[in-house]
Parts: structure tokens; C-alpha cells; sequence
């Protein structure tokens, strides 16, 4: 399994390592990280990331696409929509976590399709698309090729769920015990809904 993790400035840090923690526990799973241009990611937390630039992608099983506050600047960035778009459509899977999803509704992709992204952000999501049904309460969900988690830490549900879906349940069983997690395994079961 290739994951490919598309970061931008300021993406939040659990959306990207809680599921990078449970996929790099997949047997010959590989993860690579890329941006628009290329070169060092950081965010306010202090992390640096060398990416590649989104160009290099050659294998397209899961695009993965973190939220964070750089995502507000990012909806408007018509260059990297497109690239997320063209990438996104030759991708076997596409999973976000949090406000990641407000981009990829930016590109029409989840027109007509089941959404769901963080709470406390919801309204503002909401507003890059109409023409998805959003669903708020939800920890993730499902559409076809399209995962979409609610905030934060939601994302290790929703990689545990992939895991389990893609590789079966046992998989991700083993691989919730060994990170010492609790995986919320009801994906309709958020308890952040109404906070």
C-alpha cells in the first residue's frame, strides 16, 4: 500500500501523524510526502517535512489530505486544487482528515457524495461546497473511494477503518493494540458532534 500525504503550510499535526502512525504499521506499506512546490513543510507546532513536489507522484493507491489552518488559504489556491483534483481521480482511495475535506470539495469531487469534517469548523467546510452532503454527525465516512473523517484525532479511526476494510479487521485489531489505542470503531459515533 502507497500513501501518498499531500502537505501545504500549517497543516495540523495529528491529522497527518495519527494515520501515518497506524499505515506505516501495514506490512509493505510505503508513505511519501509531497507538496506544491516541493521542499520543507512546517507547521505552528515546529514540525518540518521534506516533501517532493506533487509532480514526482507516480503511484496512485491513497491520496491522503491532512486539515489545518493553511487549508484556508489553500481552498483558494486554483493551482494546487487542480492538482489535487487530477490526482484525486487517478487515486485508488482518497482519505482526509478534519478540514481536508473542504479541499478536495473544492474540486467537485464530492458532489453528491456523503462528507463529513471537523465540528468545530463545520460551518465554515460547509461553505466551500453546497453540493455535498455533509453530514455532522459522523467520525467518518465512507463514499465509494472517498474517506472523510471529522477532527483531529478522528483521522486514527478513520485509517483503523481503511486498515480493517482493505485488509481486514484482525489487521487493524493488531495494529490498535500495538500503538495503544482505543479505536472508536462505530464510525457514526462521534461524541464531538454537539460540542
Amino acid at each position: 500500500m502507497n500513501i501518498n500525504v499531500i502537505l501545504f503550510p500549517d497543516f495540523e499535526t495529528l491529522d497527518v501523524f495519527g494515520p501515518v502512525e497506524v499505515f506505516g504499521k501495514v506490512e509493505k506499506s510505503t508513505i511519501n510526502y509531497y507538496s506544491q512546490q516541493g521542499g520543507i513543510i512546517s507547521n505552528k507546532d515546529g514540525i518540518r517535512i521534506e516533501t517532493q513536489k506533487t509532480d514526482n507522484i507516480k503511484i496512485n493507491d491513497v491520496l491522503f489530505i491532512p486539515g489545518g489552518g493553511g487549508i484556508r488559504k489553500e481552498v483558494g489556491n486554483i493551482e494546487f486544487l487542480n492538482k489535487i483534483k487530477s490526482l484525486a481521480e487517478k487515486s485508488r482511495y482518497i482519505l482526509t482528515v478534519c478540514t481536508g475535506s473542504a479541499l478536495l470539495a473544492r474540486t467537485g469531487l464530492l458532489d453528491g457524495k456523503k462528507a463529513t469534517s471537523n465540528k468545530r469548523a463545520f460551518d465554515w467546510v460547509k461553505s466551500n461546497s453546497d453540493k455535498v452532503n455533509w453530514i455532522q454527525q459522523a467520525r467518518w465516512v465512507i463514499d465509494g473511494k472517498y474517506y472523510t473523517s471529522s477532527g483531529v484525532s478522528a483521522g486514527i479511526d478513520m485509517a483503523l477503518g481503511f486498515v480493517s476494510d482493505c485488509l481486514g479487521d484482525e489487521v487493524a485489531e493488531q495494529i490498535a493494540f500495538r500503538v495503544e489505542y482505543n479505536w472508536q470503531r462505530d464510525k457514526l459515533r462521534d461524541d464531538f458532534w454537539k460540542q
